[in-house]
């Protein structure tokens, strides 16, 4: 198991190296020089070049990725150019809510999608199994845009059942805060439930036709136990797998979500980086979110250990 576990550690760091690496290419490689930006079409090309002195950018490229891979060892993801801030410190003001909605996006997803997964799978080719079929289809093709604005619309304007918008005032307690996420988290696991739920039944109707299930029958188990004890845990590490990855999608894709609800999260800071040329919130906000994700499928990996023993072995 420890050899496991430390081939998964190694594989993790090769992963970073390479984010890393292609991060600081790619963001490098998109047209527009940031001090040039930060100053304004007024500025003069001397106030230009004296601003990429100061911010380390006249330097060759080699010179600046050496410099970034340093800091980056260090844990100092940089400076943000227009914040005028650690970017550490930018991304932890931001981290609530994205982590709050993407928590909460998982659970409604897989309280949607297993359940669902699991009736449409023991009801094969039956009206419930084209019903469910059908709606993780409709969920699947529908724009997260568009879902909020509908639900917006329906329960924010007409009912008052949620917040329309915002993260609540500066003064705001945590379960005020909360319940503005409770709409788009909805949104988002509407969406993300999907394909939990296409996974979960191709995964069951997989057990459900291999013969300890029939003996089980056989031996006059109950269905319930049957299909939950001895079909459900056999089929978990496709389904783990696939909530592992919707986590870490949520996490670092709730972008158009944040902006339509105006939530205040890392998905907007990475936007308005973006449009900045602001180099080390994008690089910083770029590998933090490749690094979750990796973390995630650390996770993922390490939960296998525990819901199949054939695993450690």
């Amino acid at each position: 198991m420890l050899s496991y576990v430390l081939r998964r550690l190694s594989g993790m760091l090769v992963v970073m190296a390479v984010v890393a690496t292609m991060v600081f290419i790619i963001v490098r490689v998109v047209p527009g020089d940031p001090a040039a930006i930060m100053l304004g079409p007024d500025a003069t090309g001397a106030d230009v070049a004296a601003l990429r002195l100061k911010l380390g950018l006249d330097e060759p490229l080699l010179v600046q990725f050496g410099q970034f891979l340093f800091d980056l060892v260090r844990g100092d993801l940089g400076r943000s150019i227009f914040l005028d801030r650690p970017v550490t410190q930018a991304l932890a003001e931001r981290a609530e809510p994205t982590l709050l909605l993407t928590l909460m996006s998982i659970l409604v997803a897989v309280a949607i999608g297993v359940p669902a997964g699991v009736i449409s799978a023991v009801n094969r080719g039956r009206f419930l199994d084209q019903a469910t079929s059908s709606l993780a289809m409709l969920a699947a093709s529908m724009p997260s845009f568009w879902l909020g604005l509908l639900f917006i619309q329906i329960f924010a304007v007409k009912l008052g059942w949620f917040p329309v918008a915002g993260y609540g005032p500066p003064g705001a307690s945590f379960l005020e805060r909360a319940g503005h996420l409770v709409l788009p988290a909805i949104v988002l696991g509407l969406i993300s439930s999907a394909l939990i739920t296409r996974f979960t039944r191709a995964s069951m109707l997989d057990v459900l036709g291999e013969d300890y299930v029939r003996t089980g029958r056989a031996k006059g188990l109950g269905e319930g136990v049957v299909i939950l004890k001895h079909a459900f845990r056999n089929a978990l590490i496709p389904i783990l797998t696939v909530v592992g990855l919707t986590m870490a999608l949520l996490l670092g894709g709730a972008v158009v979500t944040e902006t339509m609800f105006g939530l205040p999260g890392v998905g907007n800071l990475v936007v308005s980086a973006v449009l900045r040329r602001d180099y080390p919130v994008i690089q910083g906000a770029l590998i933090v979110i490749a690094g979750v994700y990796v973390l995630v499928n650390l996770l993922i990996d390490l939960a296998y250990l525990l819901v199949d023993p054939r695993v450690r072995y």
